[in-house]
């Protein structure tokens, strides 16, 4: 197998030319120009994972890869010899620790999901596109990309909190299946979808103000939803909490408001206005005062079908059909 060359040992950068003409013919890419720095630029994608050769290194010095750039299932270490500009990056299911020596510029997507990460330290601080860092252990966000174009995903991973996170992030969020307690520190602004489901979060504190699409806040500890976004584009998802009160819900959906399994006891504080589907079953419920303007179907147990407030919905229902 053919293991990466040190720039030490060519002596002549005729040498060099020989040997990354052996790893281009048995990776089969294109060289498109040989560095003196004893680099390689690649004309189109660099393919390391197909033939699950078991790399511990990379073979030789990429430097710019005008396509993707995949060493994914292998057992690197290190990403020392990576491409430092990149349209597509991923390094998944390997056995590193650190992004060191990774990609400096991405022009579309960074993948190093399932590793043993301890930091995010070495990756770019722009992509320009995705940024996939789930299922890698991580304890914190520090190091982060400050820029990500497309979606960020650092869920299935240990984190306490999000300190650390870019800011804006003009995709979605997601960041289920940690051990947050809190979301300060998270991004202000998502122009996708937020995901905080399965944590262990108490409050909502934190959130950002606008969220582009849905937000899913399940399977969590919240007793209150102060603090949640203003604004929800979609869907709002905050089933099997310990809700107590829907106050600080938004007051406009634009998908469907799921609020069942909880500890309602009523619907003061629930959005004015919803265009989808409402959940409010199995809560404790004993009225339904506050009830939204519903477009959508309404999901409650029989006994609250006889109540006002249903028998109006019912009543609008048939209208808007006639």
């Amino acid at each position: 197998m053919i293991t990466y060359n040190s720039v030490e040992e060519f002596e002549e950068f005729d040498e060099f030319k020989t040997y990354a003409d052996e790893i281009a013919k048995t990776y089969d890419f294109v060289i498109s120009k040989y560095n003196d720095d004893f680099s390689i630029d690649v004309d189109g994608d660099v393919d390391l994972y197909s033939k699950r050769l078991g790399l511990t290194v990379l073979p030789i010095q990429f430097n710019i890869v005008n396509g993707n750039f995949i060493c994914d299932h292998n057992k690197l270490t290190s990403l020392e010899g990576s491409p430092r500009i990149v349209e597509y990056f991923s390094c998944s299911h390997n056995k590193l620790t650190s992004l060191k020596g990774g990609p400096k510029i991405v022009n579309c997507h960074y993948g190093c999901s399932y590793n043993n990460l301890t930091s995010l330290k070495g990756c770019p601080e722009i992509v320009n596109g995705n940024f996939n860092c789930s299922s890698t252990n991580l304890k914190s966000l520090k190091y982060s990309p400050k820029i990500i174009h497309g979606f960020f995903d650092c869920s299935y991973n240990n984190l306490r909190s999000l300190k650390g996170c870019p800011k804006t992030i003009n995709g979605s969020f997601l960041c289920y299946e940690n051990n947050l307690t809190s979301l300060i520190g998270g991004p202000e602004i998502v122009n996708g979808t937020f995901h905080c489901n399965d944590n262990n979060l108490t409050s909502l504190k934190g959130c950002p103000k606008f969220v582009k699409y849905s937000f899913f806040c399940y399977h969590n500890k919240l007793t209150s939803l102060e603090g949640c976004p203003e604004i929800i584009g979609a869907y709002f998802g905050c089933y099997c909490n310990n809700l107590s009160s829907l106050e600080g819900a938004p007051k406009v959906i634009d998908g469907y408001f799921d609020c069942r399994d909880n500890s309602l006891t009523s619907l003061k504080g629930a959005p004015i206005y919803i265009q989808d589907y409402f959940d409010c079953s199995h809560n404790n419920l004993s009225s339904l005062e506050g009830s939204p303007n519903i477009s959508g179907d309404w999901f409650i147990e029989d006994e609250f079908k006889t109540f006002p407030e249903y028998i109006r919905y019912e009543i609008v229902k048939k209208i808007e059909n006639l």
